[in-house]
């Protein structure tokens, strides 16, 4: 199942930070660079949408739910407004990689994309790395746009995809990680392949983005 699947793609993808260094391939495209048709929004198949990663199983002990970590287990340490922090429990004596992130849903509640993004050391061709999860038959062709309060939209390419989905790995500029500061409310574009003719449209809030992009970035 697909919550199955999504758990060691979001582990893998806390662990690799560095590609992003020379990724600040987004292009100010106006809307119109991206084919779109006045067809209403559908959502993207069921079954083939990204889930949050299914709570840990109790111990088989009895311990406590909150109970710490264990070394290579994904945990939320805080939350910011819609985002929350989320790491990866590392070695004694490491820090914890961590990504703030955000769960994308439909008008319906139904769990469609997931967005990761984290500071990139200083010196790197982009500020922010970021990572894009979404369903299989996804049209990759059209690629993603993502528009920040009604602003020029940006278009970013997927990276790859396996069987829990396909992934955007991009980079954003300084300029664009202020955009993502001062904005309301983002809005994800992607358009399914079984329904070339229309788009999936979906909201990202950035409450509670600054402090917690500065939250991972003091880390």
């Amino acid at each position: 199942m697909m919550r199955n699947a999504m758990k060691p793609l979001l582990v893998s993808l806390l662990l690799t930070t560095a590609p992003f260094a020379a990724l600040a391939q987004s292009t100010d495209a106006p809307a119109t660079d991206v084919p779109a048709t006045d067809a209403p929004a559908t959502e993207a198949p069921a079954a083939d949408a990204p889930a949050t990663d299914a709570p840990a199983a109790a111990p088989a002990d009895g311990a406590a739910a909150d109970a710490t970590p264990r070394v290579g287990q994904p945990y939320v340490r805080e939350e910011f407004g819609d985002w929350a922090l989320r790491c990866l429990k590392a070695e004694a004596g490491n820090p914890d990689p961590c990504q703030l992130y955000q769960l994308l849903e439909d008008a319906d509640g139904n769990a469609v994309a997931e967005f990761s993004t984290f500071p990139l050391p200083e010196g790197s061709e982009a500020t922010a790395g970021a990572t894009i999860v979404v369903p299989l038959e996804t049209l990759l062709t059209q690629q993603l746009r993502l528009t920040v309060d009604g602003g020029t939209p940006k278009v970013y390419p997927f990276t790859f995809c396996n069987a829990a989905g396909c992934v955007a790995r991009v980079g954003f500029t300084a300029e664009e990680v202020a955009q993502l500061k001062r904005g309301n409310k983002a809005v994800l574009r992607m358009v399914p392949a079984t329904a070339p003719d229309q788009e999936v449209l979906l909201s990202m809030s950035l409450s509670g983005f600054t402090a917690g992009f500065d939250s991972v970035n003091k880390q």
